[in-house]
């Protein structure tokens, strides 16, 4: 004998449990929206809030003192560890003190550390740059902690960005010597 009323409810019960699955993690990622670059070695933004405790260690071992708290107007982020790269950039320490820190599992060191690695996306605007309108500079490739797989300057003296080298720190935005920077860094978009 067939039990459908079993087949039934299994049914119901595996195909309402991934809708509401689904729902739920889309609703997570539209309240849960990354504002702030965060620390090397981040979980996605939903993750890495409901992990991170805010015992403020990673702004303690970091060597360039880029790790500040999110202000208390960022709401459910407030108090958890941001980097401000225009205030003070990630330097790409080889051993991601910050990371290999952190007690919670909030932030962790990637397998392959910097390669492929990225903290936010960099992009050039030619129109600001000073080295596109026939002045000598090099400023931004000569402050790359990465070298020339990330940042290059071309035959020209004009910067190369190199996207599958670039981490995305943000030190040549702030080494930029145009206002506003000739450089722009982005979140990286998950």
């Amino acid at each position: 004998m067939i039990n459908r009323d079993g087949d039934r409810r299994e049914f119901f019960r595996t195909t309402l449990g991934r809708v509401a699955r689904e729902v739920a993690e889309r609703t997570e990622r539209r309240v849960v929206v990354q504002r702030y670059f965060r620390p090397p070695g981040a979980l996605d933004e939903v993750s890495f809030l409901s992990l991170c405790t805010r015992c403020e260690i990673c702004i303690e071992v970091c060597p360039p003192r880029a790790i500040m708290k999110a202000p208390t107007a960022a709401g459910l982020a407030a108090g958890t560890p941001m980097i401000e790269p225009t205030r003070q950039p990630c330097v790409v320490c080889d051993d991601m003190p910050c990371a290999a820190s952190c007690p919670t599992g909030a932030l962790v060191v990637p397998a392959q550390k910097w390669e492929g690695y990225r903290l936010g996306r960099l992009e050039l605007v030619p129109e600001r740059c000073i080295a596109f309108h026939g002045v000598e500079c090099g400023a931004c490739a000569r402050s790359c902690p990465v070298g020339e797989r990330a940042l290059a300057l071309d035959e020209s003296g004009r910067p190369v960005l190199k996207i599958e080298g670039c981490v995305g720190c943000g030190v040549c935005v702030r080494a930029c010597v145009t206002t506003p920077s000739s450089l722009l860094l982005r979140m990286e978009e998950s």
